[in-house]
């Protein structure tokens, strides 16, 4: 390829979804040869989510303690070596060795040193990865910032080291703040949470009901057995808890994955289906008569109801018009 048709390629043919193919050529010109990870690096100096990472880093920690050790000083987003005009040549050439020689002998130890960057994540696939982070819709799940600010990254909400397994429903996509925050340090009794995925009541119907038709790690679907319409469904959580209030993230989760995989499953079944309601009774004043959280999938269609106006309103009659 000559200059002519690079040229080309960049002013016509290359067509960007991101700043990559530029910021790789623009580093193969310096030599016309570069190295993955001295490209990987070109690409991260231009991610100003991590350079604002590693900004809080700063302020928040490394600063912070060497500002009270007095060996810098901060004035707004500038910090100055306390003593630098005083040191000659030599003395900072002495001391730049002895910085590169103690973090190449950390690095040595501590080979794991960056492992509060991916640990809580781990290898995730890429089919799994694109699922969270769609179904995220490009925000984080705990401040909601998008992911054109700040980089999203697929979390355990219980991590792997505290038996959280790689179950779509135990998945989160957290910003990268959100995510190094939370930690797989997190203090929650993360054992005792997990022992509670398997409470069962021997008294209540829904924790001994056998006739599942789809189900997958924290919950299951069943046929209402007094149908408001055709394929009333309803989806509810393995563990035995009264509340809605009450599940934990991870089977909210997996709920909302139940209730979109039935939902496309009866569109292909029945084409007479032209809408869903979705309902929770929560509390008997609500009309919660078994004592186990449960979702209703409803599928409605044209006709079905004289006046269909107001939907789920109709709890009270006489609200549903209005």
């Amino acid at each position: 390829m000559n200059y002519s048709e690079l040229k080309e390629f960049l002013d016509s043919k290359m067509r960007m979804s991101h700043i990559y193919q530029p910021v790789m050529i623009l580093k193969l010109l310096e030599k016309g040869i570069a190295y993955r990870k001295d490209i990987a690096e070109s690409i991260l100096s231009y991610d100003e989510s991590q350079k604002d990472y590693y900004e809080k880093i700063t302020d928040n920690m490394v600063g912070k303690v060497l500002r009270n050790h007095q060996i810098v000083k901060k004035d707004k987003e500038k910090y100055t070596l306390i003593g630098f005009t005083n040191l000659n040549n030599d003395e900072i050439s002495n001391l730049k060795s002895i910085c590169i020689s103690k973090i190449k002998k950390y690095l040595t130890i501590k080979n794991n040193v960056w492992d509060h960057r991916t640990k809580s994540s781990g290898y995730i696939s890429g089919s799994i990865r694109y699922k969270v982070l769609t179904r995220a819709n490009t925000r984080c799940e705990s401040c909601g910032i998008t992911n054109d600010k700040k980089a999203l990254e697929v979390d355990h909400i219980v991590p792997r080291n505290k038996g959280g397994s790689d179950d779509l429903s135990n998945l989160q996509a957290l910003c990268y703040s959100c995510n190094a925050m939370k930690s797989d340090r997190d203090d929650t009794d993360f054992a005792k949470m997990r022992e509670s995925y398997n409470d069962r009541n021997n008294k209540c119907i829904f924790c001994n009901d056998n006739k599942i038709v789809r189900e997958n790690e924290l919950e299951y679907c069943i046929k209402d057995k007094f149908p408001v319409t055709k394929h009333h469904t309803l989806i509810i959580p393995k563990r035995h808890v009264k509340s809605y209030f009450e599940l934990y993230q991870p089977e909210l989760n997996s709920i909302n994955e139940l209730i979109t995989d039935v939902k496309k499953e009866l569109d292909k079944k029945d084409k007479t289906i032209t809408g869903y309601n979705i309902g929770i009774n929560n509390g008997e004043s609500a009309g919660q008569t078994i004592l186990h959280t449960h979702i209703h999938l409803i599928p409605r269609r044209d006709n079905d109801t004289l006046s269909p106006m107001g939907g789920v309103r109709g709890v009270i009659p006489n609200k549903m018009s209005y």
